[in-house]
This record gives C-alpha cells, structure tokens and sequence, in this order.
C-alpha cells in the first residue's frame, strides 16, 4: 500500500511540472501578443494615368487636381498614385486594366470603354478653349473649323468636333501643339483654359491669346477600372464633403486664378 501511495505521488509530481512549463510558455506568448504595439494595415494603393499639366497636376504633386483627388482619396481610404501617359495611351490603359483608371475624362466615356466605371460626383469644370495670335477668329466651334486647327491625340471631344475639317492636325502633347502655332503651322490650338495659360505664361509666348468664350464647358470626372467598383460611390461622397467644407474654394484660389492674371486674396 505504502509503495502504491509513493507511485501515485511520483505520477502527480511529473504531472504538475509538465504543465507548469506549458503554462508559463502561454502566459507568455498571452503578454507578448497584448503587449505588441498594433500596426494598422498599410492603405491600398490606387495608381491612376494622368494626361493633365500644370496648373492641375504638377510632378511635385501639389497641383489643383494633385491636392484635390488625393485628399478625396485618402477619404475613402486608398492612397492615390498619379501616372503621366499621353491622353490617348492614358485612356486605352485604363480600360485595360493597366493601372486602376484616368484621372479627368468627361461623362459617357464608359459607353465606348465598357470596363471603365465613372466616379458619380464631378472632380472639376473644364473649359475647353482655342489659342491662338490672331484675336479676331470666331471662338465657336464653326469659327475655328474653318482654320488650321491643332489638338491632341486622346482627347475625344476634339476629335468629334473636328472630324471631318479640311486642316487638321492631332499631335502628341501640348509642347508640340504649341510649337506648331508658334511657327504658324496652325492658326488654332485646342487645348484646356487653364493648363493653356500655364504652358503660354511658362513659355513666355507673349503673342499667343486665349479666345473667348470657351468652346465648350464640361465636367470632368474620375474613372475607375470596374475592379474597384465599390470605391466609386465613397470617392464621391468625399469629393462633395471637400467642396461644401471650402476646400475646392481654397484651391483655386491658390493655384489657378493666379493665371488669369489674379491673385489669391
């Protein structure tokens, strides 16, 4: 009997310092875990092409547009990648899924490129404007038809305004749009009001003008490849949210009316 007790304590005492360690490892691993500083996922990334210059997108980041849809962006909570692709390659890629969408295209643009899928709250207005020496020149559509009119290539509401014009030419960017008016290779330039100014006023070209009124005023909208679908209703409410709190207010008067000859109060 004796001998019988003596077993059974022996079997206790192995048993109690068995678990004795494998309580303590969890204890530790418990502390460890609670005690680690939470890491909060990094923010996914959204890389979209972008055709737009100076005024509305910089390389530096902190143009009207760059400061805009970034902010929107960080809203909906992705961070926003800008990629510089000529207007019609930016356009093509995007709906390829090469890359996550465009940046600034106008309304109905996913009738033509199905796998594109519009942001429902506009990012800016456009005026879309004629440049040229000569100030008496009709700025209508008609008026500068009968010109030799430049454009870019991509950039869809010149290309359906001007089909079929007898002096056309559609080049690759806007350096070399204005190049060909400043040899008087053309007699217009169809480009944007505000990134006009800007590329006028960093050339110093004096002699070129802007024509009034625009041609045509449109707004302009994100796309998204249809992948990021759900992004697009939060991407506008947050690009309403920055317009009723001032902040589209402010940007404009920093980085555009400086170029129409204004400055910010």
């Amino acid at each position: 009997m004796r001998m019988l007790k003596e077993s059974l304590m022996d079997t206790e005492f192995v048993r109690k310092r068995q678990t004795g360690p494998r309580l303590c490892l969890a204890a530790l691993v418990a502390w460890i875990f609670l005690s680690a500083p939470v890491f909060a996922a990094p923010p996914r990334v959204l890389v979209l092409n972008d055709a737009n210059e100076p005024p509305f997108t910089t390389v530096t980041g902190d143009g009207y547009l760059d400061i805009i849809a970034r902010e929107a962006f960080r809203r909906a909570g992705v961070e926003l990648k800008l990629v510089k692709l000529p207007a019609e390659r930016a356009l093509l890629d995007a709906n390829a899924g090469i890359g996550d969408g465009d940046l600034t295209r106008i309304a109905g643009l996913e009738k033509q490129y199905p796998n594109l899928v519009r942001v429902p709250e506009k990012l800016v207005d456009w005026d879309f404007a004629a440049f040229s020496k000569n100030r008496t020149i009709r700025s209508n559509w008609e008026g500068v038809r009968q010109r030799a009119v430049g454009h870019i290539k991509g950039w869809k509401i010149y290309e359906q305004k001007m089909a079929g014009a007898e002096d056309i030419i559609a080049v690759n960017d806007s350096e070399q749009l204005f190049r060909l008016l400043a040899l008087d290779r053309i007699e217009v330039a169809l480009y944007s009001r505000w990134m006009g100014l800007a590329l006028i006023q960093r050339q110093g070209m004096k002699e070129v003008h802007i024509l009034k009124p625009p041609l045509a005023t449109h707004e302009m909208f994100i796309y998204l490849h249809k992948k990021h679908a759900a992004l697009a209703p939060k991407i506008a409410s947050a690009l309403r949210a920055l317009k009723a709190e001032g902040f589209y207010d402010r940007a404009y008067r920093e980085k555009l009316l400086p170029y129409a000859g204004k400055s910010p109060p």
